[in-house]
């Protein structure tokens, strides 16, 4: 008999390194970019103060080893955007840069650089300005569309529909989003004998105060469709993400809201609190995931449980960046397992 090891499982994509980092810098880009439309530039310079924090950390690192290397991958980059996005749009830019210093520093570097950090650096990041600044963040999202609903729910009044709660709170939609839902409950849905609610087209372009990646949410979407187009990520990832997802808001969701079992609104669920750029940025990074396509199937799905439960049980409006980072919290006992299963030496007969 002889001894031989399992092949070590793989993440294969189609693009290297520093390409899928400098498409999702570019994709990141995109919503500052129609964030900035709207509020005389704002997330621009938030983003530049992100970038800056970033960048300066690995210059440092850069100097030290002699290598040009961290700069050109564009991982800090990619990471600094990712962050960027995840902010509210009216936070100081100052804190923008601490924790993206912080992210480069103490999460990427201090585990030894890119591949090493054993959570996701940007979503690192937006906990520690999170915790270190909750008046700041707060501050920086208030009249926001989620934090007008939060505020309805304190005061104890409920309803199945969060859009209809916002609308009731002072919430109004966009005048181009009358005008399309229109259109297409005349065609598109007038064959299904059901209507879309006006809205819901307002989350693809959000006049009020919120975090970039709801902000920007139609350009966020057009950059990742581009990802995907480009197989920088593996999408069938995100899309377990966003069904396990959706299925738990449309059973459950209903229910901290007054209502009952299969009445969740998982529109609302998807189109706001950062859930695509969980799905499809977060979520799909290689460095903080399982190795396997099991294991991975298993990560994402423990992370879709815990943007649910963190965002209606919970009440938290982006429930999806601390699910991420509780789901990275999960992976070294997923790799444990991925260890024994191709790792290990097997005897052969």
């Amino acid at each position: 008999m002889d001894l031989t090891l399992f092949q070590k499982p793989q993440i294969n994509l189609a693009r290297a390194t520093p390409d899928r980092m400098w498409l999702l810098f570019a994709a990141g880009l995109l919503a500052v970019l129609q964030s900035s439309l709207g509020d005389s530039f704002r997330s621009l310079l938030l983003a530049a103060s992100v970038l800056a924090g970033a960048l300066l950390p690995e210059l440092l690192f850069t100097v030290k080893d002699r290598s040009s290397r961290p700069l050109i991958d564009g991982s800090a980059a990619a990471s600094a955007m990712t962050l960027a996005i995840l902010l509210p749009n009216r936070l100081n830019p100052v804190f923008g840069f601490l924790g993206a210093a912080f992210a480069m520093t103490i999460i990427k570097h201090s585990f030894g650089g890119l591949g090493s950090n054993w959570i996701n650096p940007a979503a690192g990041g937006w906990l520690f300005i999170r915790s270190a600044w909750p008046g700041a963040f707060s501050a920086g999202t208030e009249n926001s569309a989620l934090s007008r609903l939060s505020f309805f729910i304190e005061r104890g009044l409920e309803n199945a529909s969060p859009l209809l709660m916002m609308k009731i709170n002072g919430w109004q939609e966009t005048a181009r989003d009358a005008g399309i839902t229109g259109f297409l409950n005349g065609t598109v849905f007038s064959f299904t004998g059901t209507a879309l609610p006006e809205g819901y087209l307002s989350f693809f372009s959000a006049p009020g105060p919120g975090i970039i990646a709801d902000r920007g949410l139609f350009f966020l979407l057009a950059g990742v469709l581009f990802l995907a187009a480009s197989r920088s990520f593996r999408l069938r990832l995100s899309l377990v993400f966003l069904l396990v997802y959706s299925l738990l808001v449309r059973i459950f969701g209903a229910l901290p809201f007054g209502g009952g079992f299969w009445e969740g609104d998982v529109l609302f669920a998807l189109l706001s609190g950062a859930t695509f750029a969980a799905a499809f940025i977060l979520i799909t990074d290689p460095a903080t995931g399982p190795k396997s396509l099991t294991g991975s199937l298993i990560y994402v799905s423990a992370a879709a449980f815990f943007t649910w439960l963190f965002r209606f049980p919970g009440r938290e409006p982006y429930g999806a960046v601390p699910a991420v980072l509780l789901g990275n919290a999960l992976v070294p006992l997923i790799r444990r397992a991925e260890n024994s299963l191709f790792y290990e030496k097997r005897r052969r007969p």
